[in-house]
């Protein structure tokens, strides 16, 4: 792809959350360095004492404000849609589960409408357009809050079945706990900018700066995909691995993320599972027929791996 060994692949995606963190942790900072280095002016859309960001984007640094909210917006629909892809092609370890597909699909859809309600809330300023301003901050609030709700939900039920997976579960904390704390925020900021306007701003403040850290955790998503191949944790494979015992060993490669399969063990892309047989012979199973032992060994009959993926998808409705 692009010239690019596989183990490097990755490079073409995990750049974009560091790059939209990146982008909007410094619009952040630009806007209140302004702010703060022009004397802490009062502007004509502000209340108390302390500027709300969008104070300082609706006056002289309006076009910075949109470019970077768009760039950051158009980041974080990025991420989230390019990790349920894949999760979809077998490179992330796959929805096991229906729901966690509809989990899965609402994350993006709702990252989408959060992309959206940022990009129109930086062009309808609080100064010109206060209330369309505000609809489109709370569209924001709510994209946003809903997919991360979402995409929590989804680790945890991803997390639940690959227990061996230290990683998973790391993400799923980390990304469960900003979430949480961003959320709160956000209920306190509701409360707060219409009762308490200098408290608001702070806590409008402390959101944004925050919002930068749940933009990172798309980083380490993505980048468990180094080095695995197109369908190696694919919801069929994982559940042959299941049911041969490799579970455990599958789990563990794919936590390295060195694109190796299980020791002693290697699944093809035509669904064929082998395995090391008698004195070092290889056992082929085929997912139309039965295994065997190569040099000329009479064919030994094994269930086809199939068979064995439609038995145990019976546990993951």
């Amino acid at each position: 792809m692009l010239g690019l060994p596989h183990e490097h692949h990755h490079w073409l995606y995990v750049w974009i959350p560091l790059f939209g963190a990146f982008i909007w942790f410094g619009t952040l900072w630009a806007l209140l360095i302004t702010w703060l280095a022009s004397g802490r002016p009062h502007y004509v859309s502000q209340d108390g004492n302390i500027a709300y960001i969008s104070d300082v984007g609706a006056d002289i640094l309006k076009p910075l404000f949109i470019v970077g909210c768009a760039i950051t917006g158009l980041s974080f629909f990025l991420s989230s849609a390019i990790e349920r892809w894949l999760r979809h092609e077998g490179r992330l370890v796959a929805n096991m589960r229906r729901r966690e597909r509809v989990l899965a699909s609402l994350a993006v859809f709702f990252a989408f409408v959060g992309m959206c309600g940022l990009i129109l809330l930086s062009i309808f300023d609080t100064k010109r357009y206060t209330k369309e301003h505000r609809v489109f901050l709370l569209v924001f609030i709510v994209g946003v809050g809903l997919s991360a709700i979402f995409t929590v939900i989804e680790y945890r039920w991803i997390s639940r079945d690959f227990v061996e997976i230290r990683k998973l579960k790391t993400l799923y904390i980390v990304k469960g706990t900003i979430a949480l704390i961003l959320i709160l925020l956000a209920i306190a900021f509701a409360i707060t900018l219409f009762q308490a306007t200098d408290p608001g701003a702070i806590i409008e403040w402390t959101i944004a700066f925050g919002f930068t850290f749940y933009m990172l955790t798309f980083f380490f998503d993505l980048r468990m995909s180094k080095g695995v191949h197109k369908g190696e944790l694919s919801r069929q494979r994982l559940l042959a691995m299941q049911q041969h015992g490799q579970g455990v060993t599958a789990a563990r490669e794919a936590n390295v993320g060195n694109g190796a399969v299980p020791s002693g063990d290697a699944y093809h892309e035509n669904g064929a599972y082998s395995a090391a047989g008698p004195n070092g012979y290889t056992q082929m199973s085929h997912a139309n027929g039965p295994a065997s032992y190569g040099r000329g060994n009479a064919p030994i009959a094994q269930p086809a791996n199939a068979r064995v993926a439609n038995r145990a998808s019976a546990a993951y409705p």
